[in-house]
């Protein structure tokens, strides 16, 4: 039988078996190393922003339908508040998804991953809004620096990479990271549960549909683009995402907001260095300087809640 210990930073099943009874901490840092990888698969398939979002949902949910009923088989149905939750928060990574691939496009995978980090702003603000849950005073005293850090990685401040879009790159970005913090929150609001991987599934879902709508209007959605790139696609989808994502959702449930979005920042450490040695993207000395105050930023601002 589990048994129920209560941390600082939530509350954790001992003993469970599945993901759900890991260490938070292990779980999101793992999550976080498969997501890493996420926009350099994105940069190899080159199909356009909607394209690789709406397909991404699609080839995600080949793996997760069958798991997810059996899950539901084995536990029976998932509470319905939780489920809207699930389905909200779904909406909002299909937003994620659209924008932050089209700022892989004007930016490369490196920096765009690095962007993607204003969710590190957004969450804790998320947070203090609707459950008060203050994010403390250092994080109001790195927040400048972490803006200024994003700012200068995408090339909008100093000197950005040749060829790049710096400007629509940083807007893309940031609101892929202002979507992504939404994705994050409410996943942390309906977690908790014995689930892991039907709200993953039922996320998914909303994100495909979200995805295919908003990238239908926009840069439009092949459904066929070829071997290639749907096998590139594949990949990403199911480390970046089916993985990723059911390694996650039971990390947040059990995490303080600001040390989730702490553990989050392997992501643009490991795609920076992805995109450098196997992309040949290189960033311009100021825009290094910019990852670093971002790496810095979130390492002082975690330090609050030790």
């Amino acid at each position: 039988m589990a048994v129920m210990t209560t941390t600082g930073e939530g509350t954790q099943q001992a003993g469970s078996a599945g993901p759900a009874g890991r260490s938070p901490v292990v779980l999101a840092v793992a999550a976080s190393a498969c997501i890493s990888a996420s926009a350099m698969f994105v940069k190899l398939s080159g199909v356009n922003a909607g394209t690789a979002a709406f397909l991404r949902c699609v080839l995600a949910l080949v793996a997760l339908v069958p798991v997810a009923l059996a899950e539901r088989r084995r536990l029976g149905p998932r509470p319905a508040r939780a489920q809207l939750f699930d389905l909200t928060a779904g909406a909002l990574l299909g937003v994620d998804f659209v924008f932050w691939a089209q700022s892989i496009h004007d930016v490369g995978s490196s920096i765009a991953t690095v962007l993607l980090n204003i969710q590190i702003a957004v969450f804790p603000l998320l947070a203090l809004v609707v459950t008060r849950t203050r994010p403390g005073a250092r994080y109001w005293r790195t927040l400048p620096v972490l803006l200024l850090g994003v700012a200068l990685a995408s090339g909008a401040i100093g000197h950005p990479e040749p060829g790049s879009s710096p400007v629509s790159g940083v807007l893309y970005g940031a609101a892929a990271g202002v979507a992504f913090a939404g994705y994050l929150f409410l996943t942390r609001l309906g977690g908790g549960g014995a689930h892991t991987v039907h709200p993953v599934c039922v996320s998914t879902l909303a994100a495909g549909v979200t995805s295919g709508v908003l990238g239908a209007l926009w840069t439009g959605v092949d459904p066929a683009p070829g071997w290639g790139p749907l096998g590139w696609l594949a990949v990403m989808s199911l480390f970046g995402q089916v993985l990723a994502l059911v390694l996650l959702g039971p990390a947040l449930a059990r995490l303080a907001p600001v040390t989730s979005a702490a553990l989050l920042l392997l992501q643009p450490v490991l795609a920076l260095a992805l995109g450098v040695v196997f992309l040949g993207e290189r960033p311009t000395v100021t825009q290094f300087a910019g990852c670093v105050l971002v790496v810095l930023a979130v390492w002082h601002t975690s330090r609050a809640d030790h």
